[in-house]
């Protein structure tokens, strides 16, 4: 649409029309606890409902003349619409196998959307995250995703992650790391290189309610 626009002398500017993400942003690098925290210093609230309302308004309003686009709108739909998140996911898996932006492979593969969708599934779907010295995981596969696995490096100590539907497990193998801090669905423990952890997963069953919303 931005490129149709710019074709016949016009802008984007001057409709209520965005080429890419722009206001989403802030949902894709900041977590909802954050932004609740960085609004109340500025003497705002942040109520569920209000993320919910602004994802969704800026989503009916986007071209996505940019590959990234579709993967940062993916990321702030996991927690309020998963079968939309994964089709967005999935485009951005096809940026470069499929040429979808008609032309732009030829000039070389787009590292930044690609090495996204792996950022994706980690930190979006696995719901990785630091925060006050703890690393915490708050997973929500989609329904099409049925498992995940990757391993990670916090303070020196490599975590192997498995997740299913019903499960996270985390493995840390023997090292001479320090114990580390993890929180998982909100259930905080200190683990030893060498411990593994299994902890059951609630929220993948059903589409969460505004007031129940995590990002």
């Amino acid at each position: 649409m931005d490129l149709i626009l710019q074709a016949e002398g016009d802008t984007t500017n001057r409709y209520k029309l965005s080429k890419q993400a722009d206001v989403l942003m802030l949902f894709y690098l900041f977590s909802a606890e954050e932004l609740r925290a960085v609004f109340a210093e500025l003497g705002y609230e942040l109520p569920p409902e209000l993320i919910v309302r602004t994802v969704r308004y800026y989503l009916a309003r986007t071209s996505h003349g940019s590959t990234l686009s579709r993967l940062t709108h993916g990321w702030v739909s996991a927690r309020t619409d998963r079968r939309q998140s994964w089709s967005l996911f999935t485009e951005a898996l096809q940026a470069d196998l499929a040429d979808t932006q008609g032309g732009t492979t030829r000039e070389g593969v787009h590292t930044g959307a690609m090495a996204g969708t792996a950022d994706m599934v980690i930190r979006c779907y696995g719901g990785v995250e630091t925060r006050g010295d703890v690393l915490w995981l708050h997973p929500v596969l989609p329904a099409e995703l049925t498992a995940a696995s990757f391993r990670l490096r916090y303070r020196g100590q490599p975590i192997s992650v498995d997740l299913t539907q019903q499960r996270a497990r985390l493995h840390l193998p023997p090292c001479s790391a320090a114990p580390v801090q993890l929180c998982v669905e909100g259930i905080e423990k200190t683990l030893n290189a060498g411990d593994v952890w299994e902890v059951p997963l609630s929220s993948a069953a059903s589409e969460p309610s505004p007031t129940e919303l995590k990002m």
